[in-house]
């Protein structure tokens, strides 16, 4: 089926990037969330988003006025009748995607396919809620998502080969390098990035480096463009606990036990660049 109209479910940082990929790549976008202010702030991590694309020389300001015009923020879930394809970027929880995708499984045309950004939970479960579980699949995205290349695609139990072939299709179409995994609890790049963050963490929590120096050895040692604590920053560290808890309760492997340190800080509320303090602080 032919795709111009897409649906991204959510507008927190994750949705926001998907709806400006997409906009930026020419397709239709209506991205929605429950409240008004949610969705506004949406559109400003969009502005902001496209601003930086101008910054670096990717992009003008005609491609930015043409992208903002392609998407329509809003709260109305009637808007999915007239998706050709849908994301859906809420919170992970296992329960919370299912009731969206119960709604969006009643709204949408049968033919739509449906896919999720989850980081960590398997997508058999998530399509089980449904009545297509051939036309669900999982599409994630990596923060920040104009920027990064890489998109995982993971087939369902009962996920059709022509879901896979559209949507691997469609990721190229936005610029992005498709690489498919099979249904694990964090996948792949989840299950191995994390526990490197959390042992970034555990070697702070003991004392071995400071979190500059921590990343340093990272960057220089290992040729990563950016240290394990700055992603932790920038991810969220209530979503790197919130992974860690998953592979955990999935697994009930101690190498998935989160750092002491980690939860505390969470718990504190110190949860990296969205609240300005994290393992650094940002004004």
């Amino acid at each position: 089926m032919e795709i111009n109209k897409v649906l991204v479910v959510g507008s927190g940082v994750m949705g926001s990037g998907i709806a400006q990929a997409f906009a930026s790549s020419g397709y239709e976008v209506h991205m929605i969330d429950r409240s008004p202010d949610l969705v506004a702030r949406g559109l400003a991590y969009v502005e902001r988003g496209l601003d930086k694309a101008i910054g670096k020389g990717a992009i003008s300001e005609d491609d930015k006025r043409s992208a903002l015009a392609r998407i329509t923020a809003t709260t109305d879930w009637e808007s999915a009748r007239e998706a050709d394809f849908v994301v859906e970027a809420v919170f992970e929880d296992m329960e919370v995607k299912k009731e969206v995708f119960r709604e969006l499984d009643g709204i949408c045309r049968p033919e739509v396919i449906l896919a999720s950004n989850t980081s960590s939970l398997p997508i058999t479960p998530m399509a089980a809620a449904t009545s297509r579980p051939e036309r669900f699949i999982g599409m994630h995205f990596f923060n920040p998502v104009p920027a990064m290349k890489l998109v995982e695609v993971i087939r369902g139990y009962l996920t059709g080969d022509e879901t896979n072939r559209v949507v691997v299709e469609l990721a190229r179409k936005l610029g992005k390098t498709p690489v498919e995994v099979n249904d694990a609890p964090g996948f792949a790049m989840s299950r191995i990035f994390i526990v490197m963050i959390n042992e970034a963490v555990q070697c702070l929590y003991e004392g071995v480096g400071t979190p500059q120096a921590i990343d340093e050895v990272m960057k220089l040692g290992a040729g990563h463009p950016m240290g394990p604590l700055e992603v932790a920053d920038l991810l969220g560290l209530d979503i790197v606990l919130h992974i860690m808890d998953v592979l955990h309760d999935e697994f009930k492997d101690s190498k998935y036990r989160a750092c002491p340190l980690l939860r505390k800080m969470v718990a504190a509320g110190e949860l990296g660049r969205k609240t300005g303090r994290g393992f650094y602080s940002y004004g």
